[in-house]
């Protein structure tokens, strides 16, 4: 028994150090790298750069009351369209005191003199067509009644405008009716009926009655860093994305680009603006977000190759050709002359053909 047990014990010994000497046999052998085989195509690469904003109408018109008052009548609200000259609200004038009282006075003097001047002109028209003045009083007289008729009628008229805002004579140009002074959509109405509102003169600006604007006319305001505007200029195609419309493309031109940064964060950003192409079937609303990829440079139908694949060194650039794929690759490193780069692929200028072959990212193969 004891034999059988110290025989196992050697067999099982002799697999330990068998099994440790392959072990280490194995770790010793050298690794064996492959590596990918990229052939070289023809493609279009681009540079661009990202600016992020939005997109908004050019012009927004802040309507504002000629008149102060307490707001009577809202006619419109935000999102309707509206024409120039047409009403949007309509205000109640709240008189002052003193001139309403020196108003009233000025209607009754004017109606005393012109209860006093009528007998007289009566008088006088008969008269005349008696033959028994001449038409020199008789036109006197006529002058003075006139005036006294006039002076009642204009009395009575800064009456009208002092207690309602409008008169009989100017009632289509009446202050009191806030009209819209451009064609577009109202974006926004502010204020509410019963809200107190100031006019627009030299010491105030005025209340804002509504923000109209033409949706028609958009533009999109980004800002880019000082590192691509030095390589932006104006009459650039880009392509705004629109974020609020399922990622939906559409082609803008650069028009503006600040001649002066703003320091944000650390970094100085300028401001661009870009004239939007919006066609019929979208609707943008004002202040939708968006980025916009400007094209900085562009190659068409060029030879390119994986930029990992090629090695920089100092000015020169060079790839790996391969020169044997079997049994073990062989590879020769090789100088190129490259180009435009997006940092996916880059353009091989001169060193390579369409057939050739170069070495590509590295397969890891334990043999």
């Amino acid at each position: 028994m004891k034999k059988v047990f110290r025989i196992v014990l050697l067999v099982l010994v002799g697999l330990a150090v068998i099994g440790t000497f392959y072990f280490l046999w194995k770790k010793s052998r050298p690794v064996i790298t492959r590596y990918e085989v990229v052939t070289p195509k023809r493609d279009t690469i681009e540079t661009k750069t990202v600016a992020t904003g939005k997109v908004e109408p050019r012009d927004e018109v802040l309507i504002k009351p000629q008149m102060s008052g307490i707001i009577s009548e809202v006619l419109k609200e935000a999102g309707q369209t509206v024409k120039e000259g047409e009403i949007i609200a309509k205000i109640k004038v709240i008189p002052e005191m003193v001139q309403l009282n020196s108003a009233e006075s000025r209607v009754r003097v004017a109606k005393i003199s012109l209860e006093q001047v009528t007998p007289a002109y009566n008088r006088d028209k008969q008269l005349y067509e008696q033959g028994v003045i001449s038409k020199e009083d008789y036109e006197i007289s006529l002058a003075t009644y006139k005036k006294a008729v006039e002076e009642a009628d204009n009395a009575q008229d800064a009456l009208d405008i002092i207690r309602e805002g409008i008169s009989k004579k100017s009632a289509a140009l009446s202050t009191t009716q806030v009209r819209s002074t451009i064609t577009g959509m109202i974006l926004d109405v502010p204020i509410k009926v019963g809200n107190s509102v100031i006019q627009s003169n030299t010491f105030n600006d005025g209340t804002t009655i509504a923000t109209v604007a033409d949706m028609s006319d958009m533009i999109f305001k980004g800002k880019v860093d000082e590192t691509e505007v030095g390589r932006i200029h104006e009459g650039m195609p880009i392509k705004l994305t629109v974020g609020a419309l399922e990622s939906r493309k559409f082609d803008a031109v650069l028009e503006y680009v600040a001649p002066k940064g703003v320091e944000e964060n650390g970094a100085v950003l300028f401001e661009i603006k870009a004239a939007a192409t919006i066609p019929e079937d979208a609707f943008i609303r004002a202040g939708y977000s968006a980025n916009a990829e400007i094209v900085l440079k562009h190659a068409e139908n060029v030879l390119t190759v994986p930029e990992s694949t090629v090695e920089f060194k100092g000015d020169s650039a060079f790839v790996q050709l391969v020169k044997q794929e079997t049994p073990d690759q062989v590879f020769e490193k090789h100088p190129v002359t490259v180009g435009l780069s997006d940092g996916i692929k880059i353009e091989i200028k001169e060193g390579l053909a369409e057939n050739d072959k170069v070495r590509g990212a590295a397969i890891i193969d334990k043999k």
